[in-house]
């Protein structure tokens, strides 16, 4: 295909259909101005913030007391402050829809299959807030969730924010010592646990690590168990504090939910970085900033109507689970899958796409090229034709994987690669429904947010590499990080590298159509001779190798200056011979340029990745300069650090 040729055009029909296209025309009407398309919409979002906010909480429908004044020392970053006056409760907002339609569709891998009524998730909600409630729990309490993405979670994050308590949870496979770096540092008075979950068809129990967690939460009231393999009763009986779920709910019939409104900037969720370079940082994030920055992205760009299906692959540990969770704002179906995607194959979310008719198809860009390794071609063996969007985020999608979406899975839709973070709990650029898709290209900057890619002079570059920065505030900013009183860990993440400028750590550029690449992470980027190259460019080259499963790079120290040394991890029965080098190079040179080439080329068995399955790269560009890793329980699979250490190929 040509590059000059978008892989994909929306019709006139569904431009017009979109609820960004009707969002377009209230704010013509708002601002009394005509524009000519999305570039100039969000030109007047950046320029006129308080009328842009305040627009998207009525278009949207936000429940609660808005306020007069929408935005006060708007200048100001950190330090701006959005509907100052504002009353609501976000889980208030998530609970408007009542009746017996399906709230969520839940499936543990072949294991567990569950559906709850709009009904059945407010009388769920309800007995979990009166059981909060009778433990003590109040505003401002943090209550922490070691859980499957299961409905159960839903439902005790839905109570806890009801009250304006303070969420916070990760995956249950995460190790001990994860698990108390991030909760050890907020307190919780509940911790909320399954008695195990199910992966790869094998039932993998917990009971021992809930033990010894909850034994150094010293500030825990209960330990809940949930039930998902069938035994939360035997566990529950041997940890101290705890109850079966089903047993602690048991006094309590369902009635009503009660909703306290609180300020716009209450506090919602902690949500944890990585953590790969340290103890996790613990960043707090406000309840009318997630909601309002959640509706808009799922209604304007997601393009999410009432009874859509909505679905992202996510554990509880990865920020796109409070996104997914937000869909309710929109009346979606929530559909939810839990355990590996490729259990028993690599066909089982297509297998549930097609049989829930799922409109929004989310998941990870590794995914999509796992799905493109393997051979599957699910635009012929399954019915997809209720799926308007997919969504990809995680990693940059590589342009071979976007061409394979609409060759290998559906011709008609709408590829929406997005990139945000845990860091604003959202995306800085992502999908725009109403314009076409381009190879490789994000398509454009999220509305509202004055998203731009500069030089190390702080100079706007176009079509050239830098920092994507965001240099006006925006109300997803997290309030701030846990136990950082005076702002100083905040300040040093975001706010150092440029004064009153978000710098947001990604390498980034625009593109001629006026969306994005991003290159990678800045803190990964490579110098060789000083020139910085994105290790993303050098992915999108050798992953298309079928000799190649996966790769990784880093720069190492040598010889007064800095190589690239590219890791393979090679298909069965494939090794990394000389030509297969020459091949590699070759192909580097041609696709990227001559100064992306590796100096060093060294198979390895697996690549270490984080829970939410990324790379990390950091990790071992440490273990191969001989520091210490100061976290790895924040990795999967940290065994795999040990096959990067004292490498003879990268001693000269």
């Amino acid at each position: 295909m040509a590059a000059d040729t978008p892989l994909w055009t929306p019709t006139q029909e569904r431009i017009d259909a979109a609820p960004l296209t009707a969002f377009m025309k209230a704010a013509e009407a708002k601002a009394a101005l005509s524009f000519s398309g999305y570039a100039e919409l969000h030109r007047w979002s950046i320029d006129n913030r308080e009328a842009f906010w305040s627009l998207v909480w009525d278009f949207c429908g936000l429940v609660g007391d808005k306020g007069e004044r929408h935005l006060v020392d708007g200048e100001r970053m950190p330090g701006a402050s959005f509907f100052p006056d504002a009353r609501l409760n976000f889980a208030e907002n998530l609970l408007q829809k009542t009746g017996g339609g399906p709230a969520i569709v839940f499936r543990g891998e072949d294991k567990v299959e569950r559906r709850l009524s709009w009904n059945e998730l407010h009388a769920l909600t309800s007995r979990l807030q009166q059981l909060f409630l009778t433990l003590g729990v109040k505003a401002g309490d943090r209550i922490a969730a070691m859980m499957p993405n299961m409905p159960e979670t839903i439902a005790a994050m839905l109570a806890a924010s009801s009250i304006g308590a303070v969420w916070s949870s990760c995956s249950p496979d995460f190790g001990e010592q994860g698990v108390l770096d991030r909760f050890g540092q907020i307190e919780p008075v509940v911790f909320i646990a399954p008695d195990g979950y199910w992966y790869n068809g094998k039932a993998i129990e917990v009971a021992d690590k809930i033990r010894a967690v909850a034994a150094k939460l010293g500030t825990l009231r209960k330990v809940l168990i949930v039930d998902y393999l069938g035994t939360s009763q035997d566990v529950a009986a041997t940890i101290d504090r705890a109850a079966a779920l089903e047993d602690a709910l048991s006094p309590f019939a369902a009635k009503t939910v009660s909703f306290e409104r609180l300020p716009f900037a209450h506090p919602l969720y902690i949500l944890f970085s990585s953590g790969t370079t340290g103890i996790p940082k613990c960043i707090v994030h406000s309840a009318g900033g997630t909601l309002i920055q959640h509706v808009k992205e799922h209604r304007l760009h997601a393009g999410l109507i009432e009874g859509d299906r909505l679905f992202y692959f996510t554990t509880c540990g990865w920020m796109m689970w409070n996104w997914l969770v937000s869909g309710l704002a929109s009346g979606a179906t929530l559909l939810l899958y839990d355990g590996s995607p490729f259990y028993p194959d690599g066909n089982v979310l297509f297998d549930f796409a097609d049989a829930e008719k799922m409109t929004y198809f989310g998941t990870s860009a590794k995914f999509i090229d796992s799905v493109r390794k393997a051979g599957l071609k699910p635009i012929a063996s399954h019915d997809l034709s209720s799926v308007r969007t997919i969504s990809s985020t995680g990693s940059p999608l590589s342009p071979e994987d976007f061409r394979f979406v609409y060759d290998g899975i559906k011709k008609d839709v709408h590829l929406a690669s997005i990139s945000g973070g845990t860091d604003i709990v959202s995306c800085f650029v992502l999908g725009v429904p109403t314009e076409p898709v381009w190879t490789g290209e994000i398509q454009g900057p999220g509305l509202g947010l004055a998203v731009d890619v500069w030089d190390d002079d702080g100079k706007s570059v176009r079509q050239e590499k830098g920092e994507l920065v965001c240099t006006k505030a925006f109300p997803s900013m997290p309030i701030g990080f846990w136990n950082d009183p005076e702002g100083k860990k905040y300040h040093a993440a975001y706010f150092e590298r440029f004064d009153n400028v978000w710098c947001h750590g990604d390498f980034a550029e625009w593109t001629e159509h006026g969306g994005m690449i991003i290159h990678g992470r800045s803190d990964a980027t490579l110098n060789p001779g000083g020139v910085r190259i994105g290790t993303a460019e050098i992915y999108n080259q050798v992953e298309q190798m079928p000799e190649i499963l996966e790769a990784l790079c880093i720069g190492q120290d040598f010889d007064n200056d800095v190589r690239v040394v590219l890791f393979v991890r090679l298909a069965a029965g494939v090794t990394l011979d000389e030509d297969l080098e020459k091949r590699i190079r070759a192909r580097i040179r041609s696709g990227a340029s001559p100064r992306h080439v590796p100096a060093r080329i060294v198979a390895v068995a697996d690549i270490p990745r984080t829970k939410s399955g990324k790379i990390t790269e950091l990790a071992v560009r440490d273990v191969v300069h001989g520091r210490t890793v100061k976290n790895k329980e924040a990795l999967a699979n940290p065994e795999a650090l040990e096959l990067f250490r004292d490498l003879p190929q990268l001693a000269s």
